[in-house]
Order: C-alpha cells, then structure tokens, then sequence
C-alpha cells in the first residue's frame, strides 16, 4: 500500500469505528476523531514536500469498473493543486476537529458529529486526489450528503432541518448540470480519464451540436463551451454563486464547526477547485470564461451588499464567504486560476478563523448571536478579540495580512484581463470597501462599546477553554503569514511558480506601470471602509439609523436579501407544493387508487355472486352438474 493512500483512510477509518461503535463511545470519540485527521495532516505535508516544486505523483489504488473501452479506477492525482489543497482541507479540519471537542462538549449528538465531520473530512481529500471524472463526481455527491447530515445535526429544530433540505435541493440543482456534463464529455472522448481527456480536447476545438436537433430547428453551440458551462452549474451549486447561493447562509443553522469546516475547507471550496482543475476546458472556452467572470462579480457584489446590514453574527461571515468566493470565481473567469487558488487558500485561513472566533463569542453570550445583543466583549474575550481582530483585517485586505496578497493580485488580474478588465476592477475595489466596513461593523459591535445583551449573561461573560483558544492562535498566525508566499516581488513570489506549472498563466500584456497605482487604490478603500465603520459604530452610533431611515428602499433590499428567497418561494416552492397536491389529488388518488380500488371492488362483488353456488346443500350441485351434462350433450348433437 502507497504511504498517501493513508491521508484519506485515516479519517475514513475514524467515521468507520465511530459509526459502527458510537453507542459505546460516551462522548469519548474525539480520541478516535482527531488523531486520524492530524495524521492525515502530517501525510499531506509529506506528499507536499515531495511534490514541491513541479512533480507529479499518479496512482491506481483499485480498478472499479472495466467494461469493453469504459475503463474507471479509483486513485490518485497528486500535483501542486492537490498538494496545496490537502494542505487546506487536513489543517483547517484538524483545528476544527480540535475546537470541536470544546465546543460540543455536552451535546448528546456528540458522537455521530464527530463520524459525520470525519467522513465530510474523507469525502473532500478524495475529491481533490481524484484523476477521473467519475471519482469526481461520486466525492463531489458525498460531500454534498455530508453537509446536509451535519447541518441538520440539531434535526429537533425545525429551522436546522428545512436549512439542511434546502441546501441538498438547491445543490441538486447543480449537480444535474454537473451530471449531464460528465456524460457529455463520456460521449464525445469514450473516456473520463483527466489525462486521456484532456489530451483529446483539440479535437473538438471548434466542434458544434446542435441542440435542437430532436425538434428539426437548428441551435448550434460550440461543444467545448456547453461542457464548460454545464460543468460550472455544478460549481455554481456548490460553490454558492448566484442564483444557487441561497442555501449557503441558511446552512449557519448547523453548529459553528461544520460552518467555518463548510466555508473554509470544504464543500465551497470543490466548485472553485474544480474550475481550476479542468482550467483546459475553459481555457479553450472564451465565452465560458466571460460567463463565469459575470457570475462572480454580480455574486460577489450582490453578497457584499446584503453583509451591510444583517445583524447575525455567523450570517455576516457567511455572505462574505459567497462574496469572496466570487472573487475567486472572478480570477478563474479572467484565467487567473493560480490567483483564485491563492485566494482560496488565504481565505481558508482568515475565515475559519471568523468563524470559530463568532463560535467562541456565542460560546461565551449563551447562543446569542444578534450583534444588537452584544457589545462590550473586547475585556471579558481577549484571545477571542484579538485572534478574531486579525482575520478581520486579513478579510479587508490590508497589508501585510494575507487578504491583501491574494485580493490584489486577483484585482490586478482582472484588470488586464481584457473582457471588461477594467468594469471588473472596479467593482472589485468597491467591494473591498464594503468588504472593510461589514467586517469592522462586527467588530465594533461585538467587542466595542457598551454591553446590549442580558444582565444575566453578563455575569457569565469569560473566554473560551483552551480547546476553542488554540486553534484560534493558530489560524490568526496562519491569517497573517500564508499570503507571504505571494508576495508580488521578484524572488518573494513561491506561489506563482508552484501552482502555475500546473494551472498555467494567462498569456496577455500586463500594464505594469500601473500597479502600484491600482493597489494604492484598493487598500485605500480597504481602510476607508475600516474608518467609516469606525465613524458609525464607535463616535456616531445614532448615524446609522438616520442613514437607514433616508435611504430606505436600499437599506430594506439589502436587509431582505434583494428578496430572493421569496421570490423563489412563489415561483418553485409554492408552485411545486401545489403541483404536487395536484398529482396527489389528480393522479394518486383518483387514477391510481381508483384503479387499484375498482378492481378490488370488482373482485368483491364477483365473489359475493359467486358464494351463492357454494351454497352447501347437495341437491343444488347435481342440478348445476345436470345443466352442465345437458349443455356438453346439446352442443356435441347440435354443433
């Protein structure tokens, strides 16, 4: 057995034991948990430090299935994508699953969320290894599975389970189109090998199919750009890009944990991984790579927005996520994967740190998590306010915290990207202003100011244990030094060379004389939001109610989330509801029950006739065999 096979059977193994012994477990699983995953960790160091600089490792562990010239194994594809990724999903999951011991200390699902948390664990490191697309697709389900389990730990609360429910339909939604571009790439290439595929992708450069063919009109779309397209569905799902972000913020209702192991490390990041790993589709789909810019900008704007005046704690942080996720969605649409990927990996750090920070604060204030209940905390919570001070500047992009690296270079990007680079670039750099002003607004209503919450809870304000403390030390030191392998200087920059013999760079001129000027320009408005926030949250705190009051129509579209949700309501749930009545009025019980019922009605009644020919007395049997010899004889004479 190859020593990396141990990286995903570790934690596998953990699920296993745990699943099958939980009942003998007695809150006790975390000796199983949390040793595998960081063993897990110390394997995918090694594999990195192997791998690093520009080797490639590939390995068959099992040939699933071989029928004629469809030939899938399951292995493993070990390059720098991978490597780094490991490296993202095995150090955030092991702080998590080390916070976690603290933070569901007492919880009688204890148990089984540590088996789930393992197996979500397992189910991310074989979707980065995977070298076919099916492996692909089967982790991509089984993450997807993983979530909807963990958000619905709390199953008793019926907000838990409706948020888990909409999270796997919304997710379905994509996954079909993901689906349907597996088989696609199956028809045309015979294959869902990544090398072989990507090797024949000349051959259809240029190809068309029609799409209306079954109806005798003519609709021709480039083939490569339908695959491209229906492949980034998937992403779109689960990367929660617009229009299938809704699920995302709803997932918050699962423990903090899973939200930051969710947002950080796992499941969000597969979309935003994926594009990167097919980068040789798209990079021959040029209206494939538009689309996705698009998609990201109005994502990353539209949550960015919606962050401005929300009031929970964890929903905040979450509609940053979706808005730093279009970024990334922004670089790999300009084919500036390396710099998605580098912002998927300083984003790892800084925002599972936000997230187990705001765990840590609703540890301390009983479950509360309304930020007008807050106040005051920075005294009570200093671990928890300085750690979580650093992720806020590291998520607002100022220097030298790795946000500002990864952002810039994302900003800088676009901007020479040629398809409306610099559209682009603006409303990037606007939304680092917002990205600074929601984030300080947090900060300053949390830790600052005078205490709103209750009296009672006041009395109990303390930092977290050392389970929760720890990983929160850590990841700070993380949000503040990851982004220095990217330092855009001659000889400082490691990132780009590692990842870039891999995603490769796009080849366009670069406007050089103005970078300076651009970043210049966009930590300004990095700190401009930091000031404002301060303006209205510290010295002026009745501003931002005035500002509410005459400016009302944005304020309530933004605090009611652009009314997506309910608009979704009426067209697909309601809609679907009441189609489904119907069926079950129309269908189910008139047709099929109907059907099913008159037969049986049938029966019965042919029976109740039949019973008066069993009537038990002799006489009438041998007047029935008496008519019967005399119909046999008639007909025999007569016919």
């Amino acid at each position: 057995m190859n020593l990396y096979t141990l990286i995903p059977l570790f934690p596998f193994l953990a699920f296993l034991f745990i699943g099958l012994f939980e009942k003998q477990m007695n809150g006790k699983s975390h000796w199983i948990a949390v040793p595998a995953v960081i063993a897990s960790f110390f394997f995918s160091v090694k594999l990195f430090l192997e791998i690093y600089p520009d080797k490639e490792i590939y390995i068959t562990w099992y040939q699933w299935i071989s029928s004629g010239t469809f030939n899938v194994s399951i292995g493993m594809q070990a390059d720098a994508l991978t490597a780094a990724m490991l490296l993202l999903v095995t150090t955030v999951s092991s702080l998590v699953h080390l916070y976690t011991v603290g933070y569901m200390h007492g919880d009688r699902g204890y148990d089984r969320f540590f088996a789930y948390i393992a197996l979500f664990t397992f189910s991310m490191i074989m979707l980065v290894m995977a070298n076919n697309f099916l492996q692909l697709y089967v982790f991509w389900e089984a993450v997807g599975l993983c979530s909807y389990l963990l958000i619905a730990h709390w199953y008793e609360k019926e907000t838990a389970y409706k948020a888990a429910t909409k999270a796997f339909v919304v997710n379905r939604v994509g996954d079909f189109g993901f689906g349907v571009g597996i088989l696609l790439i199956f028809s045309l290439f015979g294959s869902l090998d990544y090398k072989t595929v990507f090797s024949r992708l000349n051959e259809q450069a240029g190809q068309t199919m029609n799409l209306l063919g079954w109806m005798g009109s003519v609709w021709n779309v480039d083939v490569l750009t339908l695959i491209a397209v229906l492949l980034f569905i998937g992403a779109m799902g689960k990367s929660a890009q617009f229009p299938l972000h809704t699920w995302l913020p709803d997932a918050m209702e699962g423990p903090t944990p899973i939200s930051a192991l969710i947002h950080a490390a796992t499941m969000v990041t597969a979309g935003v991984f994926m594009v990167a790993r097919m980068h040789p589709i798209y990079n021959l789909s040029p209206d494939a790579q538009h689309f996705i810019m698009i998609i990201g900008a109005v994502t990353a704007f539209m949550a960015a927005y919606i962050a401005l005046t929300q009031n929970d704690i964890k929903r905040i942080v979450a509609y940053s996520t979706l808005s730093q996720l279009g970024y990334m969605m922004l670089a790999c649409g300009a084919g500036a994967y390396t710099a998605g990927i580098f912002h998927l990996l300083t984003h790892g750090a800084f925002k599972a740190l936000l997230f187990l920070g705001c765990g840590s604060v609703i540890h301390a204030m009983a479950g509360e998590q309304d930020l007008r209940k807050m106040g005051g905390l920075k005294p009570y919570m200093p671990v928890t306010y300085w750690t979580f001070l650093m992720g806020a500047i590291a998520l607002s992009g100022i220097p030298p915290f790795s946000g500002f690296f990864s952002k810039d270079e994302i900003l800088w990007q676009v901007f020479n990207a040629g398809f409306g680079g610099g559209v682009f670039w603006g409303v990037g750099t606007l939304i680092a202003f917002m990205t600074a002003f929601y984030t300080f607004r947090l900060i300053f209503s949390v830790f600052h100011g005078p205490y709103r919450g209750d009296p009672e809870v006041k009395h109990h304000l303390h930092e977290s244990p050392w389970t929760i403390t720890l990983p929160l030390i850590v990841l700070a030191v993380l949000s503040v030094s990851v982004g220095w392998v990217g330092i855009p200087l001659e000889g400082m920059n490691l990132i780009e060379p590692f990842l870039g013999h891999v995603l490769g760079e796009p080849a366009r001129e670069m406007a050089l004389d103005l970078q300076p000027f651009l970043v210049g320009i966009a930590m300004t408005m990095g700190l401009a939001g930091i000031a404002l926030a301060y303006v209205f949250y510290v010295k002026s705190v009745a501003l931002p109610q005035r500002i509410s009051t005459s400016m009302k129509g944005l304020y309530t579209l933004s605090l009611n989330k652009f009314y997506i949700d309910e608009i979704y309501d009426r067209l697909f749930v309601r809609s679907s509801i009441a189609f489904a009545k119907s069926l079950w009025k129309g269908f189910d019980v008139l047709i099929v029950d109907g059907l099913v019922n008159g037969v049986a009605k049938s029966l019965q009644n042919w029976g109740k006739q039949m019973r008066y020919l069993q009537s038990g007395q002799l006489q009438h049997y041998a007047l029935v065999m008496a008519m019967g010899v005399f119909i046999i004889v008639s007909i025999y004479l007569f016919l």
